[in-house]
Formats: structure tokens, C-alpha cells, sequence
């Protein structure tokens, strides 16, 4: 098998996967299996691009590597949002966009997910360039799996600390505002984009190894910029104004630093 027919398998195969998770959506009425249905999609493509033969070539050690991170990513993060769904809550940011599309909301959401294909297939581009770098195992594999470890823990933190906050009866109507979420709004999505660093890491020394790069420049982009913070904040200045007001003026949107 060619890079080019491998490449060109995962592309079908996303574009299919997104169509599925919209049919879903729109018979169950609950969008929040379409990040679920992503992040296993995603991790799915992943796999298949790190261990994809390519030449009648074994797997490396490298794409050993990069194969497990991809899929410990999916699977968590996967299986965290089926756990939400199964609760029966819609997806906010969805329910919103919904709203917005009105009578044709069926025929824009299943445009908007296959554009969610596409991204889902530049990061397994960026997957498929690490686990394909020919060069010599180093320092730089090692960094790249604590970066994309460390990041899953952190996001796992993340998720954790914000359950049991909304566990809690006496927050209702509150914002969490401790652990992570002191530092930053949106910590979640901090080391959701952190994840997806380590695999330019391991990827130089091949000479695609920028392509990698777009794998964390789209995460950036669309957590911070596009799909994940500004609706989810729009939806908190809705339901909690006042506190979420005070929250934005103590605690950085993205980035897990004191607020100067």
C-alpha cells in the first residue's frame, strides 16, 4: 500500500464516520454524540495511519508509539463524552447552532460535520508523519510521549475536578473556579491542544515534518478561536452572567497562567 492510498482510505473513511455520527445525532436528538463519535473516529484514523503498512514495511517502534498515544487519546476522551451524553444533557454549543440554523439546521449540521472530517484527517496526517519518521529513535520520542501523557492527565484533571464540583449542590448556579480551573478557563482545552504538540515532536527528523505543525495550529484554532471557547463562554454568559463576568475578569480564557 502507498502513503497516497493509505491517506486517501482514511479521508473516505472520516468523511462516512461524520455522516454516521449525524445520523445519530438526528435520531437520538442529542448532539453530544458527535464529539464522542469523533474522538473514536479520530483515534480510529490514528491507529490506521501509524500502522498502516506502507511497502509491505513491519510497524516501527516509533509507530508503536505514536499508534498507542492516538489511541489512549480517543479512548478517554471518547469514552469522558459518551459518559456525558448517556446523562441525556445536549450539547450546548450544538443545541445553539440548532437554533440558529432553524428549518435547514439538518442539512448545515452534516456540512458542519464533515468540515469536522477534514480536521479529524489533519490530525491524523500529523500521526501518520510521526509514525513514518525514519530517522534514529531519540530524546525527542521520549518528549513527545510525556507532552502527549502529560497533557491526557491533565485534561483527565480537568474533567475530574469539574464533576465533582457539578456534583455538588451547593455550586449550583456557580462557576467552578478551583484546581485547574483557577488558572485557567478552560483548562481542558489547554491540555486538549497540548496532546496534539507531542506529535511534531516526534515527527522531526523526517523531512515531512512540518506537516505535522498543523495538528496543533488547528486545535489552536478552533478550541480557542472557534468551536470551543467563544460558544461554550456565550452559553455561560447566558446561563450565569454575573458570575461568569467576574470568573473572565479573575482567570485567562486559554492559557494556564496568572492573569496579569
Amino acid at each position: 500500500m502507498t502513503a497516497v492510498v493509505l491517506l486517501a482510505g482514511l479521508a473516505v473513511f472520516l468523511a462516512l464516520w461524520m455522516a454516521f455520527a449525524w445520523a445519530i445525532a438526528v435520531r437520538t436528538g442529542n448532539n453530544g454524540w458527535i464529539d464522542a463519535l469523533w474522538s473514536f473516529g479520530v483515534g480510529i484514523a490514528g491507529v490506521c495511519a501509524a500502522l498502516g503498512p506502507l511497502a509491505g514495511n513491519e510497524p516501527t517502534p516509533r509507530a508503536l508509539l505514536a499508534a498507542a498515544l492516538v489511541a489512549v487519546w480517543s479512548l478517554r476522551l471518547g469514552s469522558h463524552i459518551t459518559r456525558r451524553t448517556l446523562k441525556g444533557a445536549d450539547d450546548p454549543r450544538y443545541a445553539d447552532l440548532k437554533r440558529q440554523w432553524g428549518a435547514s439546521w439538518k442539512r448545515h449540521l452534516l456540512i458542519f460535520l464533515e468540515v469536522q472530517a477534514a480536521c479529524g484527517f489533519v490530525l491524523a496526517l500529523a500521526v501518520f508523519v510521526a509514525a513514518h519518521n525514519g530517522g534514529a529513535p531519540g530524546p525527542l520520542d521520549v518528549l513527545g510521549a510525556l507532552v502527549a501523557l502529560g497533557a491526557m492527565v491533565g485534561e483527565g484533571m480537568s474533567d475530574a475536578q469539574l464533576a465533582a464540583f457539578r456534583a455538588d449542590p451547593a455550586n449550583r448556579g456557580k462557576v467552578c473556579d478551583r484546581g485547574l480551573w483557577s488558572l485557567s478557563r478552560h483548562p481542558n482545552y489547554f491540555f486538549e491542544w497540548l496532546h496534539w504538540l507531542a506529535y511534531p515532536l516526534i515527527a522531526i527528523g523526517s523531512g515531512w515534518w512540518w506537516l505535522a505543525l498543523g495538528a496543533p495550529l488547528l486545535m489552536y484554532v478552533l478550541l480557542r478561536h472557534v468551536s470551543g471557547v467563544p460558544p461554550l463562554e456565550a452559553h455561560m454568559l447566558r446561563s450565569r452572567p454575573d458570575a461568569f463576568r467576574a470568573y473572565q475578569s479573575r482567570v485567562n480564557a486559554f492559557w494556564p497562567v496568572p492573569k496579569g
